[in-house]
């Protein structure tokens, strides 16, 4: 059974995934057109605290918090979400357009990665935009 990408390389405008593979599958990569992800915003000294924790909140928590995190990717603390999960790092510090966070919130790449997964149970609605812009500030500004 096929696993969540772990690996993340940005090329010539295209983030090109591999997902981890059980023995004997083959690995398929899958292209993100990064230029299609929402751009970064424009605003400075974006914080986990001060900007990022309320978006997690909105609806990544439910999943991704304290109570049995899925796949052990916990959202609810900058150092969890810095941390990542079972398959690794989401989080490129200063490369949002390569972070896997990005890739899965923004809908692009492999869309058994998308987060939150279309049709949902608990009807959490995707990040706008602009969420994702902040996100994406954050994470090139750092992710502090």
């Amino acid at each position: 059974m096929m696993k969540k990408v772990v690996l993340v390389f940005l090329m010539a405008g295209f983030c090109i995934s591999w997902p981890r593979a059980e023995a004997g599958e083959k690995k398929n990569p899958v292209k993100v057109d990064v230029s299609k992800l929402p751009p970064a915003a424009e605003k400075q000294g974006v914080t986990y605290a001060g900007d990022i924790k309320a978006i997690f909140d909105g609806g990544c928590i439910k999943c991704h918090g304290a109570e049995k995190p899925k796949a052990r990717l916990r959202l609810d603390s900058l150092a969890g979400a810095l941390k990542g999960g079972e398959d690794g790092r989401v989080i490129e510090a200063g490369k949002s357009a390569g972070s896997l966070l990005i890739h899965c919130v923004a809908h692009a790449g492999d869309p058994d990665l998308y987060m939150p997964p279309p049709k949902n149970k608990a009807n959490i609605p995707p990040l706008t935009k602009e969420q994702i812009g902040l996100l994406r500030a954050w994470i090139d500004q750092g992710a502090k």
